[in-house]
């Protein structure tokens, strides 16, 4: 599988200030913050009509925050569910409460890890982030209209959620599934084991669609996943034949592995890279000399 594969059309899927219905249930609004990391933006969903929710209210824009009361005007706003605390999918859910008085629910509030030898990228975490009510894996939201149970989903982020719609057969799979690209998984809060296993606990399940956080809506999403999943093999195959060769750092290793990559995403090609490494450490296929980090050499066993 190709990083591109279900890449869309960027002028079919852009924020418009308007949202597009796409099941009786859920409509998709997208938030004005396209970047290499984000695609076209963040998409919030509205859940229900009359009393509804908003999952996922997105970044601290008050363009998307005045398109998002737009989209809702004559009805109510009771609940705002959240999947993970990074930045461009959680710092909205403040104003959108402020707002409206509805409570924010949904995922753990982001904890640091100390002393974390590969470093941390907590700016890209909503540090701001406080949740009315913490979910659990399993736990169930009423909505109302509609039911939503909430999915542990560690490995993009170590608090992510995704959120199944009973009546809807579908999943909101925030970034832990994305349409348009492969999932980041920087470490030490993202860890490729448990990436791997959340890709595996949401293969079992038998919804029809899943919708993400960026991106178009995707069908058939356990063969998806297989996909994902058969990509992340290659790649760790691709990462063993390289060190194979020569010994190499994270940075030689992107290089070869990465060829033609656009400059701005190397950086997230090489935490990506890192969270393969930690993971082949620990199942003793390579050694580094010292702890796994973005500029220890690695080597075959």
């Amino acid at each position: 599988m190709n990083d591109t594969d279900l890449v869309h059309d960027r002028t079919l899927l852009k924020a418009t200030g308007r949202p597009d219905q796409l099941s009786p249930l859920v409509r998709r609004l997208i938030a004005p913050n396209p970047s290499p990391f984000t695609f076209t933006g963040t998409c919030s969903y509205i859940l229900g009509r009359g009393r509804v929710a908003i999952v996922d209210p997105g970044p601290e824009s008050p363009e998307h925050l005045a398109a998002m009361l737009a989209a809702i005007e004559g009805e109510t706003l009771d609940t705002i569910l959240v999947t993970h605390t990074h930045r461009d999918h959680s710092p909205g859910a403040a104003a959108l409460k402020a707002a409206t008085g509805a409570r924010i629910i949904g995922c753990a509030p982001h904890v640091e890890i100390k002393g974390a030898p590969s470093g941390r990228l907590d700016a890209s975490h909503d540090m701001d982030y406080a949740p009315d009510l913490v979910m659990q894996d399993g736990d169930v939201h009423d909505g109302g209209g509609f039911t939503l149970e909430a999915i542990h989903t560690p490995g993009h982020a170590s608090n992510h959620l995704c959120f199944a719609i009973r009546e809807d057969n579908s999943v909101l799979c925030g970034d832990h599934v994305m349409s348009w690209s492969t999932t980041i998984v920087s470490p030490p809060d993202g860890v490729m084991r448990e990436y791997m296993a959340s890709l595996e606990k949401l293969g079992q399940r038998n919804e029809a669609v899943f919708y993400p956080g960026h991106g178009a809506a995707i069908p058939e999403p356990r063969r998806y996943m297989r996909a994902l999943a058969h990509h992340r093999r290659m790649r760790e195959q691709a990462i063993l034949r390289e060190i194979g060769k020569d010994p190499l750092a994270i940075p030689a290793l992107v290089e070869r592995i990465y060829q033609g990559l656009d400059e701005r995403l190397k950086k997230a090609a090489a935490l990506s890279v890192l969270a393969h490494m930690e993971d082949l450490v620990a199942r003793k296929l390579i050694n580094a000399d010292g702890p796994a980090t973005l500029e220890a050499v690695y080597h075959t066993v």
